[in-house]
């Protein structure tokens, strides 16, 4: 069976909505939660130890929540890139030095971002990072990401493997959000490892 774009992206949006009602369904306090044991989880990774840049993001709503995770890089004397979402919808990038220099940002009907506020270092200072981590709403067993569609994501991978850099690439999900298969794509690409808030599991 061919995996073309035409027969996938309708699988993938219906997943998205499933996943996305389950998420909705998460307290704040679930959330709180969730992302202490994310942040804990993702400290004992190997290569969140030696990484000197970290690419990551500033979760919104019920996603798995980022904050502590970042604020623990940022004690550990690691540079963090938080994203910003540009007009094409590609990824422009800032440095985080603490939840000061986040500025909510409305993206038209989108639901608002935190962004960096300060200077921005523009769309290849992604491939400085040793460690990429992704947002998403699945993972399965062969380390394919089901991402949110916006298409940002794919394009820094895509810059990552034109500049050849090789970073890790590592997802962020809740326990459930892990499956036995996604539909994929020709361009999409595995991840390294997802962290669960109950464990970190690897892929080949």
């Amino acid at each position: 069976m061919s995996h073309t774009g035409r027969g996938t992206e309708p699988a993938k949006r219906a997943l998205r909505r499933e996943f996305l009602a389950v998420r909705n369904t998460l307290t704040v306090d679930d959330v709180r939660e969730a992302a202490h044991a994310l942040a804990r989880r993702a400290l004992e990774l190997p290569e969140l130890a030696g990484a000197r840049t970290v690419a990551a993001y500033v979760s919104v709503g019920t996603e798995p929540g980022t904050l502590p995770l970042l604020d623990a890089l940022r004690a550990r004397g690691v540079r963090v890139l938080l994203p910003a979402l540009l007009p094409d919808n590609d990824l422009d990038w800032g440095a985080y030095t603490g939840e000061g220099s986040l500025a909510r940002v409305q993206h038209g009907g989108k639901m608002a971002l935190f962004e960096p506020a300060g200077e921005r270092l523009g769309p290849h200072a992604v491939a400085e990072a040793d460690v990429v981590l992704l947002p998403g709403l699945a993972v399965d067993a062969r380390g394919m990401r089901l991402g949110r569609g916006g298409g940002s994501y794919d394009r820094v991978l895509a810059r990552l493997e034109a500049a050849d850099a090789h970073p890790a690439l590592v997802v962020l999900l809740y326990d459930t959000e892990v499956v036995e298969r996604v539909p994929e794509e020709a361009h999409d690409r595995p991840v390294q490892a997802v962290v669960t808030p109950s464990g970190v599991r690897r892929f080949a």
